[in-house]
């Protein structure tokens, strides 16, 4: 595939209709034309007609699609954006229309779980690197697409779509998928940062919606900057130990797919995964909470994943633990913050001279 007459000539995919699929598709649309995926044809029947999605107004140059044989066959570049729960089966289904010469850049910030036949997450105690897949991996294991990347950064979808500055890191191997994902996002007011380390910064969007969970939890109990600084800091470094554990690299989670992101979605009641820890602090339950949204806040999943992996390779993970205790054992918030609080941590920064991380 010639690149630059693929980005000039052909229309650029979307695979995925929700709220942050629809940001980036506005995004990609002030530079080129866009095929945005949606499951049903009355669904892209009724987008094309309105010109909106769920109430978010388009670009002129969006037109909703229900065909993933069109997709692949329109577009050399895809950005599948799925909740991590579907990415795999989509993937699949998406796989026979795909080529070598396709280049796939995802956008979603969870990881799959594969389990022996017959096996359930919730009677696995531990897991290892070899059962939890980052979306790039989901990839390179269902279709023929070499060139593979993802996005990543404080990229809340409200104020993509408000044109908010703001940024993201289009991280790969592939220097050829960094550029192509920096033509077709960058604009005035959204910068686009490049990083090899494809998984180090999946991993890092993945584990900071954790640390988001606690940050909404901590200001639904009340407290204020102090508690979410200590978190925050506290949190990094958490973050850094279990994704060096999972083949990360320290540096992706001090740029702006880590602690740049980190900060915005601890700080902001936009995030889906802030909301559910403030919710749990405000005494409502995790069935509650998830009965009353149809957006996918991933943090849910990937502190079960988070604590299970930690366990396996021996991690400090504190405030994952204590999640984990909150969502799935019936420990209220206050009884983790306690507990928090008393855990036995005399050093502030040590992962910058310890190689390996424990």
């Amino acid at each position: 595939m010639n690149s630059t007459n693929s980005l000039a000539d052909k229309p650029v995919a979307v695979v995925g209709s929700g709220n942050f699929g629809t940001a980036i598709a506005n995004l990609i649309a002030q530079n080129r034309r866009v095929l945005l995926y949606t499951r049903s044809e009355e669904s892209a029947q009724k987008i094309n007609a309105t010109h909106q999605n769920k109430g978010l107004v388009l670009h002129e140059n969006i037109k909703a699609e229900s065909d993933l044989a069109i997709i692949a066959r329109e577009c050399d570049v895809i950005f599948p954006i799925i909740p991590s729960a579907y990415f795999r089966s989509v993937i699949k289904q998406l796989s026979p229309y795909l080529h070598p010469y396709h280049v796939l850049i995802h956008g979603t910030k969870g990881l799959d779980i594969q389990l022996p036949k017959g096996a359930t997450i919730e009677e696995t105690p531990k897991l290892n690197r070899k059962q939890v897949k980052t979306m790039s991996e989901v990839i390179r294991e269902e279709t023929s697409v070499v060139r593979v990347g993802c996005l990543a950064g404080p990229n809340l979808s409200k104020e993509l779509m408000a044109q908010h500055p703001a940024a993201t890191v289009i991280a790969s191997p592939f220097n050829e998928v960094i550029d192509i994902g920096t033509k077709l996002l960058r604009n005035d007011y959204f910068q686009v940062y490049g990083n090899n380390d494809l998984t180090g910064v999946e991993l890092a969007g993945v584990l900071k919606n954790v640390i988001a969970i606690a940050a909404g939890a901590l200001s639904g109990l009340g407290y204020g900057d102090n508690a979410k600084g200590l978190l925050i800091s506290r949190g990094v470094v958490e973050m850094i130990y279990v994704g060096r554990a999972l083949g990360g690299n320290t540096k992706a989670f001090l740029g702006v797919a880590g602690v740049g992101d980190l900060v915005t979605t601890c700080n902001s009641s936009l995030s889906r995964n802030y909301q559910v820890g403030y919710q749990l602090a405000q005494g409502k339950t995790l069935s509650e909470i998830l009965a009353a949204t149809t957006e996918v806040a991933e943090g849910i999943n990937t502190v079960r994943t988070a604590k299970k992996c930690a366990d396996f390779y021996k991690v400090k993970a504190p405030i994952t633990n204590a999640l984990y205790r909150v969502l799935f054992e019936k420990l209220t918030v206050k009884q983790a913050l306690q507990y928090l609080m008393r855990y036995p941590l005399n050093v502030d920064i040590d992962f910058l001279d310890d190689p390996v991380g424990a």
